[in-house]
């Protein structure tokens, strides 16, 4: 860079680079860079014009090709379109090809056998448009909304940003509800201009109407599956009748609960409360058994005495001694040891004594004697 400096300072001098002195025409000797000067060819000098002669560089020579964006048209090295017959340009051709093409790609539109279109004439409705492929005029003077009509939308109550969604119960309890809402659109022209926001609209229905069902249950029916289920049914009933008063043109599918736990500040106090109720049911259900039996043993007991009482009308002294010798071997048969008060009877029986020896005792057998034959 700083030869080349060097070069264009002796040439805007009127010196040659390679040496001597250049005059105003150029005609000095050894400084034109002809073969007569002995000296090597100077390459800022123009080539020889018709006269012969040779003029002295300048830097407008340097620099009429080149500009700061390039090679100028002018200098024969830049790109040139071709021509039209007749010297015409093509880029007006071209201009016109492409923005042809662009309104062609805003006149038709393929719709899927789930969706429906919303045409627009200058920003007002005009009409709607079935699945399949459908023209229109080309925007702005026309323009075609595309949406899934079929398809199942789904919105999470609360949001991934909320925490927590505490709502009351009938019985002054707080509970953390976290629930799914399912619907689709039935009408696309009143979902698209009946509402200005009509799915944030769908997820306010649907907490209201949680409140309100949520507020006829207790805590303990939110938290059973039966409570759960007749939750969801009022819940969808309602989110679909306020709809249908907005006319929003939205079906609900389904609302699920997903999640129904105490407040975080009291989950512990409410564990222990809940694992005390279970302690006290499962003491209740053991004292119902326990009656439940007590009760059963005396009805039969109650059962056989009315038996016997049959009986002993029937014939009463004949029971009241068949009741005697039942009660005497009842008694009798757990003991050990037997005491008679009786005149002629040994006072003390060893009745287990008795019996262990007649158990030890081995079998004999008797044998008859034989007769003798006189």
């Amino acid at each position: 860079m700083r030869a080349l400096r060097a070069k264009f300072g002796l040439a805007m001098a009127g010196k040659s680079p390679w040496g001597g002195k250049s005059g105003g025409n150029g005609s000095s000797g050894g400084g034109d860079g002809s073969p007569s000067g002995g000296g090597p060819k100077n390459p800022w000098l123009p080539p020889r014009g018709e006269d012969g002669e040779r003029r002295a560089a300048n830097i407008e020579d340097i620099f009429k090709n080149r500009g700061p964006e390039g090679p100028r048209r002018g200098g024969g090295g830049g790109f040139r379109m071709p021509e039209r017959p007749g010297g015409k340009s093509w880029l007006p051709v071209l201009i016109v090809l492409v923005i042809s093409l662009a309104l062609i790609s805003t006149m038709l539109h393929l719709i899927g056998p789930q969706e429906r279109a919303v045409v627009k004439t200058f920003g007002n409705y005009t009409r709607t448009l079935d699945s399949g492929l459908k023209i229109s005029l080309p925007w702005p003077i026309e323009t075609v909304d595309v949406e899934d009509v079929q398809g199942v939308r789904l919105i999470n109550i609360p949001a991934q940003d909320e925490k927590v969604k505490l709502i009351l119960t009938n019985d002054q309890n707080l509970v953390d509800l976290s629930y799914l809402v399912r619907f689709n659109i039935n009408d696309l022209e009143d979902f698209k201009f009946r509402l200005a926001e009509p799915v944030e609209t769908v997820g306010e229905v649907a907490e209201a109407a949680m409140r309100a069902s949520v507020a006829e249950k207790t805590l303990d029916e939110t938290f059973s599956g039966q409570g759960r289920a007749e939750i969801e049914q009022r819940v969808r009933e309602r989110m679909q009748a306020t709809l249908d008063e907005y006319g929003a043109g939205i079906q609900v599918l389904g609302v699920e609960i997903a999640k129904a736990d105490p407040p975080s500040q009291v989950v512990d106090a409410f564990r222990e409360v809940s694992v005390a109720e279970q302690e006290a049911d499962a003491a209740r259900n053991r004292s119902r058994g326990y009656a439940q039996q007590i009760v059963t043993e005396a009805r039969g007991e109650a059962e056989a005495f009315d038996k016997v009482y049959a009986e002993y009308r029937l014939a009463p002294e004949v029971t009241r001694q068949r009741l005697y010798y039942e009660t005497m071997e009842r008694v009798l048969s757990q003991n050990d040891k037997t005491v008679i008060e009786a005149r002629g009877v040994t006072p003390y029986l060893a009745l287990p004594e008795l019996r262990r020896r007649s158990q030890q005792a081995p079998a004999t057998t008797v044998t008859p004697p034989t007769p003798v034959q006189e």
